[in-house]
């Protein structure tokens, strides 16, 4: 375990009733103790469960991936406040791992595909400048383009972006995941498919034998499902532990899929 436990004493003075602290989970937060491999926190939509992520992350400092910096976003300014308020326990302190919004990925695609095509379109523009040179004094030239691309090309492929979304998902994953890291994830199951779904959890517990720790917001019964996770209910006030089975993402789930025409009529009558 790395991160220990996560605790607010107290909301600022003069903030209780502006964003994040008027959120009722976040003012009652107290103190929520991590598990030593993954916690799940779940909850509605609003329930604040990405807010609290955030502010983890914010605090613990971790590289941010697909998009700024977290101490660079300036729609973040409130997670940051609220980070400043949390008290973070740590058995050993990381800087190892990562923060991940599933909605930042796309972009995140996007521009490694755009620092290729300009990687090799300089390598175009060098070999129109050294068609006099010397085959010796091209390949100097051409030297560090080749093994940005290539390094480029290792990590995340010739090209994510031709690639699904699930696919690409998981491959940044592998490329990104490091022995004793800590990694945070909002929603890491909005590009994926159940089937990527069963595979995220088979790279988690690879990482989790190499000693990392992940803390992850969810709406995901499947991921819900990792075996021995620690789940926190953020449509409780406050924050609660609760079991897998009496979710109600889990039950609401296992119900329609024992009997889906059922729900559809009820939808119809109501």
């Amino acid at each position: 375990m790395h991160l220990r436990s996560v605790s607010l004493a107290s909301v600022p003075s003069g903030r209780e009733g502006y964003f994040p602290f008027s959120v009722p989970i976040i003012r009652h937060l107290g103190t929520i103790e991590l598990g030593p491999t993954v916690t799940f926190l779940v909850g509605e939509n609003g329930s604040g469960k990405s807010t609290l992520l955030e502010a983890i992350a914010a605090a613990t400092g971790l590289p941010t991936v697909g998009s700024d910096a977290i101490e660079h976003d300036n729609t973040l300014e409130p997670q940051r406040a609220l980070a400043k308020a949390l008290k973070l326990s740590w058995t050993k302190r990381v800087r190892r791992g990562f923060f991940l919004r599933a909605e930042d990925f796309f972009g995140f695609t996007k521009s490694l595909s755009a620092l290729r095509a300009e990687l090799l379109g300089r390598m175009a523009e060098l070999d129109a400048e050294y068609a006099d040179r010397s085959a010796y004094a091209k390949r100097l030239a051409r030297g560090p383009l080749v093994t940005s691309i290539a390094e480029l090309e290792r990590r995340y492929g010739v090209n994510l972006d031709e690639n699904s979304h699930g696919q690409s998902f998981l491959k940044l994953f592998q490329s990104r995941f490091v022995p004793g890291g800590l990694y945070l994830l909002d929603e890491p199951e909005a590009p994926l498919s159940p089937h990527s779904q069963l595979a995220l959890m088979a790279l988690i517990r690879d990482m989790i034998a190499q000693d990392a720790q992940f803390l992850i917001a969810t709406h995901s019964p499947i991921l819900l499902g990792y075996p021995g996770a620690m789940i926190y209910d953020c449509d409780r006030v406050p924050v609660a532990r609760a079991e897998f089975d009496a979710l109600d993402h889990v039950v609401i789930t296992r119900e329609f899929l024992n009997a889906p025409g059922r729900f559809w009529r009820a939808l119809e009558n109501s």
